[in-house]
């Protein structure tokens, strides 16, 4: 039976009893819906594995609800990432650091390395400090498939292996957090809500390396965030639909009427990126549900938020991120 819950203080007080006795709960961030568990308990986040059908060389995100909880999963902050935390925490943004031998192995698949944030919503918040410890989450949907920004998307893929799902209503931002490597220089691992440029405002040049062959991040392998139907990027005046083709379009702009496709999706109107990331998983699980042999994406621009749009959508392809 799947059980979701809107949230108040009492289900937030259940959802923590659950977690702390070796359950998993599915709750919104600012970003996307974390599927979370006791980060100390490894066999409650191998369930999160199992859930997810998630592959164990993939690393999840620790979740924190108080700055002064980054002693007990990492060894060294480097001066940087104070600035970093000061400035961007709460908020979108994972930094990936010396890991404490208080992290289990399953946490981090085995990397000496964690991924830790703290996210920048209440009830997310509320939880893991009525939890009293941090929280393994990574996003509540089945490995590989779209990510969910609200309850219902949560239960349409894992609901009925969850043990709750807090409804906290639609997330705001609707992309995945962005990702640094914060060990020496500092490296994006994973464009995401956080731009990259607001970043480097505060500590200068950040590297984009090419992807490795072992993940360091969640987000990291060539093909991720996928809808069950086929996803092409293709430029609108490339788009050509065979016939009898059952086609959508994500476009990042309105459109004039339907054209050859079964159904439309507009990311943003007026073309702001902001709004176009908050969009696009809620589009994609659209498009997925309307009975289409293929979506045609238009790309954006990639600037600002366009970087972690062109990133998810190449995932979604199954092309490697450039």
């Amino acid at each position: 039976m799947i059980k979701i819950k809107k949230a108040s203080d009492r289900v937030i007080k259940q959802a923590a009893r659950i977690i702390r006795e070796g359950g998993v709960v599915a709750f919104p961030t600012e970003t996307v819906y974390g599927l979370g568990a006791s980060a100390f308990n490894p066999e409650s986040v191998a369930r999160v594995f199992e859930i997810k059908k998630r592959p164990w060389f993939d690393p999840l995100i620790v979740h924190l609800s108080q700055v002064k909880d980054l002693k007990l999963l990492c060894r060294k902050i480097p001066p940087q990432v104070w600035l970093l935390i000061e400035k961007f925490w709460p908020g979108p943004l994972t930094l990936v650091l010396k890991k404490s031998q208080q992290v289990p192995e399953i946490v981090t698949a085995g990397l000496d390395t964690v991924a830790v944030r703290m996210p920048a919503n209440q009830i997310a918040l509320s939880l893991i400090t009525e939890a009293g410890v941090p929280l393994a989450a990574p996003s509540a949907n089945l490995f590989g498939r779209l990510s969910p920004t609200t309850a219902r998307h949560v239960a349409e893929q894992i609901g009925e292996e969850v043990d709750l799902i807090i409804d906290g209503g639609r997330t705001h931002l609707g992309v995945e957090s962005t990702v640094l490597d914060c060990q020496n220089d500092l490296r994006l691992l994973r464009p995401g809500a956080l731009p990259v440029e607001e970043l480097e405002k505060v500590v200068g040049k950040i590297k984009i390396p090419l992807p490795g062959s072992r993940p360091k991040s969640p987000g990291q392998l060539p093909k991720h965030y996928a809808p069950s139907v086929p996803l092409k990027i293709v430029k609108p005046e490339e788009i050509v639909v065979p016939c009898g083709v059952k086609a959508g379009l994500l476009a990042f702009r309105s459109k004039k009427g339907q054209g050859p496709f079964k159904k439309v999706e507009v990311l943003s109107s007026s073309g702001v990126l902001r709004e176009a990331a908050a969009n696009l998983f809620a589009a994609l699980h659209r498009l997925e549900q309307a009975g289409l042999d293929i979506i045609y994406a238009e790309p954006v621009p990639e600037e600002g938020l366009g970087m972690a749009i062109m990133d998810r959508l190449r995932k979604a392809e199954g092309l490697k991120s450039r």
